[in-house]
C-alpha cells in the first residue's frame, strides 16, 4: 500500500454510521483502482488523529456539520475539509462522495500551488 495512499477520513458523533459510508466509497475506490483508504472516526477523535497523521481528505457527517466552521479554521493548512451532503449520506452513495473527494483534492492543491 506504500505511502501514496490518500487517506480519507469521515467523522460523525460516534463513528458508526459514517463507517457505512466510509465503506461503501472503499468499495468505489477498490473497482475505480484509486489509492485511497477511507476510514470513519467518532468526532471526538479528530484533533488527535489530525495531529498525529497526514490526512489527503476531511469530511464531517451531517451529525457534525455545525463543526464544519471551526474545523476549516483550525485544519484548513492541513487538507481538504468538506461536509458529506445530506442527501449523499442518507442514500450512502459511495460514489459521489468519493468523486467530491478527488474534486476537493484537486482544487485544494490547485489553492496551494500559488503559496
Amino acid at each position: 500500500m506504500g505511502d501514496k495512499m490518500n487517506k480519507v477520513y469521515l467523522f460523525c458523533s460516534s463513528g458508526m454510521s459514517t463507517s457505512l459510508l466510509a465503506q461503501e466509497m472503499q468499495k468505489v475506490a477498490d473497482r475505480h483502482q484509486l489509492p485511497m483508504l477511507v476510514k470513519a472516526f467518532p468526532i471526538g477523535e479528530l484533533d488527535t488523529i489530525v495531529g498525529s497523521e497526514k490526512i489527503a481528505c476531511l469530511w464531517l457527517g451531517p451529525q457534525v456539520k455545525y463543526m464544519l466552521a471551526d474545523t476549516i479554521e483550525k485544519y484548513k493548512d492541513q487538507m481538504p475539509i468538506g461536509a458529506v451532503p445530506a442527501a449523499d449520506y442518507g442514500m450512502m452513495n459511495g460514489e459521489n462522495v468519493v468523486k467530491a473527494t478527488i474534486r476537493m483534492m484537486k482544487e485544494y492543491k490547485k489553492s496551494r500551488e500559488g503559496r
